[in-house]
């Protein structure tokens, strides 16, 4: 039996192919984002065609594929930050034994975000998952700079007793740093020295290396030179009364 004779036969532009999923018919609309990052780009994209497509009865529209995987893993990272924050200071409290020493050293945390934040972008690099995995990574290296600051200080301290209590803190303070000026500089350009060539690539596979090498070198330079300028002076005026005191103890 020819076809012509049960059905109508014309050529139209359509669906080249229907896919089935969850014993549902769909047609994928695929695209492609350059030059902004995927979380404002499906809001303009959503916003658009909510204005101008009206959908009949029994169809349905789902924004999937990339986003749905980065909204999956963005909400998993909102999580995992904060307990790593808390972890780190729980351990920081274990280590010194008082809240005072534990949040001095979490001070290191927001300088290194400013400036995991200003190489994104200076660099032009939209923020994603792989950027803040970088930060997490950020702030094990900037934490442990300032332990290493932080009981050189109060080594120092207890070293120099035969100063006056003034004198013996800013002698301490200017020993610990150049004591330690070395170490903070070596950890923070050995890890910066690693991550450039993924910082600099731009082949194939580097969107997923290049954002958190940027946080991570970008973060390094700023909580360096907290470390070395500021970090001093946040902990002088922190303990300058115990020092008068004489209440500070070694760690």
């Amino acid at each position: 039996m020819p076809l012509r004779e049960i059905a109508d036969i014309e050529k139209i532009t359509g669906i080249s192919m229907i896919y089935r999923d969850d014993h549902k018919r769909y047609g994928a609309i695929k695209f492609s984002i350059r030059g902004r990052d995927m979380g404002s780009t499906i809001k303009e994209a959503r916003d658009k065609v909510a204005e101008q497509i009206t959908l009949p009865k029994g169809y349905a529209l789902q924004w999937a594929g990339d986003f749905e995987n980065q909204q999956r893993a963005t909400k998993r990272l909102s999580q995992v930050v904060p307990i790593s924050l808390l972890i780190i200071f729980f351990i920081l409290f274990i280590l010194f034994g008082n809240f005072r020493d534990s949040l001095l050293v979490l001070n290191n945390v927001p300088f290194a975000i400013m400036g995991g934040i200003l190489a994104l972008l200076i660099m032009g690099v939209n923020f994603n998952i792989s950027a803040g995995i970088g930060f997490i990574a950020l702030f094990g290296i900037c934490v442990q700079n300032g332990v290493i600051l932080i009981a050189k200080f109060k080594s120092n301290i207890a070293e120099l007793k035969h100063h006056t209590a003034w004198s013996s803190f800013a002698v301490a303070i200017k020993e610990g740093v150049a004591d330690r000026l070395r170490p903070v500089l070596m950890t923070a350009m050995m890890a910066a020295i690693g991550l450039a060539p993924a910082a600099l690539s731009h082949g194939i596979g580097s969107e997923a290396s290049r954002p958190l090498a940027i946080v991570v070198i970008g973060g390094l330079i700023t909580n360096t030179i907290f470390n070395l300028f500021v970090f001093p002076i946040v902990f002088f005026w922190s303990y300058r009364k115990r020092v008068e005191s004489g209440t500070l103890s070694r760690i």
